[in-house]
């Protein structure tokens, strides 16, 4: 699985954010609504942890950057062990093995009451919610209740990788820090500097990446690179082994599974757009099985459809898609 936020230390997201960020803090002027805004990947939620960890009390180590913290600061530990209690993370809950497609309304509901609360440990009292698209009408109703009464000694963090579907009202209420997409060179830098790999690969895992530092990372991933290498290979293969792909598939259950079918479906669906775009004018039924496959995720999430059904089914498509288009 890949490594979460708030274990990250030594990656810095945005230079230019956390200096906005700790300027305001420096003036007296901190905003109890920060509304981070940036493609998926992009470091939004590594800044908010890294925040957090310095609101908190976590001691500066300049190191590892303007927020930089040492890793084995008691409070970074407590962060890290998720036990800190002026600290309170929304993002999809679990349930059945299988990560829920929303943040609910009870979630959400938990804000105000934690809010109401002194800090204990702290100065502040502290919530991400990552990602705010995750939040459904109701939760993002409860969110705008807390952020109408700005709560005293309280900063909140929103994640957000499409601001324009948040309500209006919710972001008038924060202030906005954009987190920009990485350029290629120190995209290829950071993929080097964290994972020892080739400079050739790293340009590979770079040229993916779309600007994003958390899809490199991702992309670097024993597990990422080996759905990948997968997903090309069953692009360009005449006939798709069949038992392998349900081999594949057998690996699906659980939450951990459901992270490697996510993974192994936007390495297809990407291994696909690259065949659309190399066919060029003759690559429409290409496109038209990218647009397909777009579609899977989601709705695999939302309907609750079986993973090793919905990877059958692409793979069959898939098949369909190379027969007639030659």
């Amino acid at each position: 699985m890949s490594e979460h936020p708030r274990d990250r230390f030594d990656l810095i997201p945005d230079a230019a954010a956390e200096a906005a960020f700790l300027d305001a803090q420096a003036k007296g002027r901190l905003h109890h609504a920060w509304l981070l805004c940036g493609v998926e990947g992009s470091g939004k939620s590594t800044f908010a942890y890294r925040a957090a960890r310095r609101l908190l009390g976590a001691a500066p180590d300049s190191s590892r950057g303007l927020l930089g913290t040492d890793p084995y600061d008691h409070v970074a530990r407590m962060i890290a062990a998720q036990s800190h209690p002026d600290l309170l993370v929304l993002e999809r809950a679990v349930e059945g093995g299988k990560v829920k497609k929303s943040i609910s309304v009870d979630q959400a509901r938990d804000l105000p009451e934690f809010f109401s609360k002194s800090p204990s440990q702290a100065s502040y009292r502290v919530a991400i919610i990552d990602a705010a698209d995750d939040l459904n009408l109701n939760a993002a109703n409860a969110l705008l209740k807390v952020l109408e009464e700005p709560p005293e000694n309280g900063v909140l963090f929103l994640v957000t990788h499409a601001p324009g579907r948040l309500l209006a009202t919710i972001r008038s209420r924060c202030r906005r820090l954009a987190f920009p997409v990485w350029p290629q060179h120190a995209l290829e830098e950071m993929v080097r500097n964290r994972t020892g790999v080739s400079s050739a690969e790293a340009s590979r895992i770079a040229g993916m990446a779309g600007g994003s530092p958390g899809q490199a990372l991702a992309l670097a991933s024993g597990a990422t690179l080996e759905a990948d290498q997968l997903a090309q290979a069953w692009v360009a293969a005449d006939q798709i082994d069949r038992a392998e792909a349900m081999a594949v598939a057998d690996k699906f259950r659980g939450a951990e599974g459901q992270e490697r079918f996510e993974t192994l479906m936007d390495r297809l669906i990407a291994a696909v757009k690259v065949r659309a775009l190399e066919e060029g004018a003759a690559g429409a039924r290409w496109a038209e099985l990218w647009t397909r496959l777009s579609e899977l995720p989601d709705r695999t999430a939302a309907i609750n459809l079986d993973r090793a059904d919905v990877l059958a089914g692409a793979l069959a498509d898939l098949q369909r898609t190379k027969a007639t288009a030659r």
